[in-house]
Formats: structure tokens, sequence, C-alpha cells
């Protein structure tokens, strides 16, 4: 895959309380991807940008709220599980 690519495939990082819980416990980070990433162009997208080693990824389709007027759109997320002694630190304190 085009290293072009792979530099499209992550949005953002998704930062929560449940999210954090899963980073402490499981060494797994959650991220916004576009809707049509494939869990190889993830993984290679996080190991690249973040220079770490990943175990395995999980993706979820959500769909987006229905508002009085309109609606949201639908998003994909992906959790990334690192392995041990990798880690991602979203706010640069070390």
């Amino acid at each position: 895959m085009s290293e072009q690519r792979l530099m499209k495939v992550l949005l953002a990082p998704l930062m929560s309380e449940k999210t954090a819980r899963l980073a402490d416990r499981n060494r797994q980070f959650a991220f916004k991807v576009v809707t049509n990433a494939t869990k190889p162009e993830v993984r290679q997208a996080v190991e690249m940008l973040f220079s770490v080693k990943v175990t395995g990824v999980q993706m979820a389709n959500v769909r987006g709220k229905t508002k009085r007027l309109g609606s949201r759109s639908n998003w994909k997320k992906a959790f990334v599980t690192l392995a041990e002694g990798n880690d991602i630190n979203f706010m640069g304190a070390e």
C-alpha cells in the first residue's frame, strides 16, 4: 500500500473514559478512520506513524444519529491492540 494512502487512513484518535480504560488495561487504542479502510491498512498506518508493533485490529461501523434537522454521517472506528512494551502517548508528556 502506498504511503500517501496510509497517511489518510487515520483521521483522529478517540479520547474518552472508555478508551482510556482500554489503553490502561489492554493496550488498546481507538481511532476514527476513513469508511473504506481495511484492517491491514489500519495496522500499517499505526505502525508507520507511531513506530509501534500492532498485534490486532478490530473495526466497527458507527451509524450517524438521526436529528430533528437531518442526520449525522456514518463513520468507522478501529480498536488497535499493541504488543507488550509498546505504547502511544497522545498527550506528549513523558
